[in-house]
């Protein structure tokens, strides 16, 4: 196989559904944000946390609007890679940005995995060390390795059946927990400290988490059936499902626990809300919900993931190696996506992988807007209002989310910010040298016809 070939990804156009591709964009969203989110937030701005959930669901349907507007433009199963390239070409902004996004989705990867672990081991009475959480992690992340090696199709499927399975498991979740709670008021009037303004910020951060895998969707572009109207049509079904969900199931955790025991359990809040309300037959529940939404997450969140970075390696603006292994350029990403989610999983707890997670999405998205805004705006017919509120409310909910971190968790913020500085300028030197190369090759080649 020439080298040139080497580099196709093989995508197949039209094999998603609608209904499907709705099913990927949730199976990412409602897996990270009910399940692990909750507790954090609750931590960070106290009972504020619902209306947190709705703060975040107002930021990302602003930054959604940049998203559909690229994606009917020009659909393509790279997504957030093609669309960086569009605004700013083989320069280092584009190759930096999709490489924050990528490693935000290899996170949140990480984030279900560890999830996956602290609700399963509910089961058998909890992990103080730790361990068993990060090996059933692990172990989950190779099975969805496994299931995306056999195809869209059997993606799809599986996908789909988990969506439905925990959507509606969910909802009862949080029917039945509001239904017998002894009282809905959440008292919203006595916040406490963790009530300001920065701490609301930086749970609203977190909140975004809970609905970024609406991203999924727009990095399956041109595999979607009639991608023009289907992919934004996904988008939105998506984000309202959520926030309809999020909102419910807040409620619902907040009138069966008081906020001590929500921060204490926020591994697994939502077990722990079924608990007082429901006794055993409620944890099983739930934790049964938690597992095939955090398994269908990951099975949506490696697909789309390793699309992106096969675009980007296919635009040379990422290097590549094939280190021995057959088959296509795709199956190569996908291998190398899953081996730097296992180790994140292993060795970050859920805090510090969300916390990474956060500042490179927001950074990534901030560069979208201002992509459309400066650069596309004409190409894809856009109201240049949307995408400068969606800027400054990126930039507000990120400055807090800093300002939070620097007083509780400042190592988090420096592995961020050294990891931000390794990969620019390891993409300047890449992207340098494969220019040098290329003025080469032309020299060489203007050399032999004269």
């Amino acid at each position: 196989m020439s080298r040139e070939q080497d580099r196709t990804t093989r995508y197949k156009e039209g094999s998603l559904t609608l209904a499907g591709t709705v099913m990927l964009g949730t199976g990412v969203m409602i897996g990270a944000g009910i399940f692990a989110l909750t507790g954090q937030m609750a931590q960070m701005t106290g009972v504020l946390f619902p209306l947190a959930f709705l703060a975040a669901a107002v930021i990302v349907s602003f930054s959604s609007y940049s998203y559909i507007k690229i994606s009917n433009a020009w659909p393509s199963a790279g997504g957030i890679g093609m669309y960086l390239h569009k605004a700013y070409g083989n320069r280092l902004p584009t190759a930096f940005n999709a490489l924050l996004m990528y490693f935000s989705m290899v996170i949140a990867q990480s984030f279900l995995a560890r999830t996956f672990g602290s609700y399963t081991m509910q089961l058998f009475g909890g992990d103080e060390s730790g361990r068993m959480v990060s090996i059933l992690g692990v172990s989950l992340i190779l099975a969805a390795f496994l299931i995306n090696l056999l195809g869209n199709r059997m993606i799809q499927g599986v996908a789909s059946f988990i969506g439905i399975l925990k959507i509606g498991g969910i909802l009862i979740f949080g029917l039945v927990g509001v239904w017998i709670a002894d009282s809905l008021s959440v008292d919203f009037s006595n916040p406490g400290e963790a009530g300001t303004v920065g701490n609301f910020l930086g749970a609203t951060a977190l909140g975004i988490l809970a609905f970024k895998g609406f991203t999924t969707i727009t990095n399956s572009g041109s595999e979607v059936k009639d991608p023009k109207r289907n992919v934004g049509r996904a988008i939105i079904i998506s984000i309202a499902a959520c926030v309809v969900i999020y909102t419910l199931v807040g409620f619902a955790v907040a009138s069966n626990l008081s906020l001590a025991e929500i921060i204490k359990t926020q591994d697994y809040s939502l077990a722990a809300a079924a608990r007082p309300a429901l006794g055993d037959y409620g944890v099983w529940f739930t934790v049964a919900i938690a597992m095939m939404a955090t398994a269908g997450g990951i099975l949506a969140s490696i697909f789309a993931v390793s699309r992106m970075l096969a675009m980007l390696t296919e635009m040379k603006l990422v290097p590549h190696r094939h280190f021995g292994m057959p088959g296509s350029i795709q199956k190569h990403t996908l291998v190398y996506t899953v081996v730097l989610g296992l180790v994140l999983t292993a060795f970050f707890d859920l805090s510090r992988i969300a916390a990474l997670g956060i500042v490179f999405y927001l950074i990534m998205d901030i560069a979208i807007h201002w992509g459309v805004l400066r650069y596309l705006r004409e190409d894809v017919k856009a109201n240049a209002w949307v995408p400068a509120t969606a800027i400054l409310l990126d930039l507000f909910v990120l400055g807090g989310f800093v300002w939070v971190k620097l007083n509780t968790d400042p190592f988090v913020i420096g592995v961020a910010v050294v990891t931000m500085i390794v990969i620019a300028v390891a993409e300047k030197i890449f992207l340098k040298r494969a220019a040098e190369d290329k003025q080469a090759e032309h020299e060489e080649s203007q050399a032999h016809h004269h």
